[in-house]
């Protein structure tokens, strides 16, 4: 009796394989809080790219001003004078 309930189900998800790639889109839930958290994932994922984005300015300025400030130690280490 367990065989063919095993026999059963092996077969049956080969079948569900085959879905059409338009139910794969599920629908717009109509539920308030299911759509609350839907915009308020939105939000966060805005913000992180506003926050990834700023990350990247700040870490190219700051990588100038320390090539910057490196310059000025290495020249100040050798003597040299600066302007």
């Amino acid at each position: 009796m367990a065989s063919t309930a095993y026999a059963q189900t092996t077969t049956e998800p080969a079948a569900n394989t085959a879905q059409p790639a338009a139910n794969a889109a599920q629908p717009a839930n109509t539920d308030a809080i299911v759509q609350m958290r839907a915009q308020i994932a939105a939000a966060n994922r805005e913000y992180d790219k506003k926050v990834g984005a700023a990350k990247k300015v700040f870490e190219s300025k700051k990588a100038a001003a320390a090539k910057v400030r490196d310059e000025k130690v290495a020249a100040a280490r050798n003597g040299v004078p600066t302007q």
